[in-house]
């Protein structure tokens, strides 16, 4: 007889679908805020500079986020990409809360963000469906 607590569910091609859906979704929003830190185009200087950093620091802020971006898009290194990912983001909730920024459409924005991120990952990802459900 098996025991169903630590048989594993098996996960529709929807879920996984859903997943990588999300992922997609997160990865595109992710790249584009990455280039135009990169580019350092003026309303970002200026956003920086309203945030209390140099503008001059989009760019290696820029350089952080593709990396941390790469590691989460290759699937070998997804988990770590998702932990750096979720630092990352949290320094911009501190950087808006500082500001004080609007809560729900700018502070917490980074938050919805990194629950996209980790969610697709769930979904996409087996190791870390076990890892959440303890198995």
């Amino acid at each position: 007889m098996h025991n169903t607590a630590t048989r594993t569910q098996p996960v529709t091609v929807t879920a996984t679908r859903a997943g990588q859906v999300i992922s997609l979704l997160a990865v595109a929003f992710l790249l584009f805020d990455a280039v135009i830190h990169l580019l350092a185009i003026e309303p970002v200087v200026e956003s920086f500079r309203e945030l209390g950093f140099p503008g001059w620091q989009a760019l290696p802020i820029g350089v952080l986020e593709l990396a941390c971006l790469a590691l989460y898009a290759i699937p070998r290194t997804s988990v770590l990409g998702a932990v750096l990912l979720t630092g990352y983001l949290g320094g911009a909730v501190c950087a808006h809360v500082r500001a004080e920024s609007p809560l729900l459409s700018t502070t917490l924005f980074p938050v919805y963000l990194g629950i996209a991120v980790w969610a697709g990952l769930y979904l996409r990802n087996e190791k870390v469906r076990a890892l959440v459900r303890g198995a």
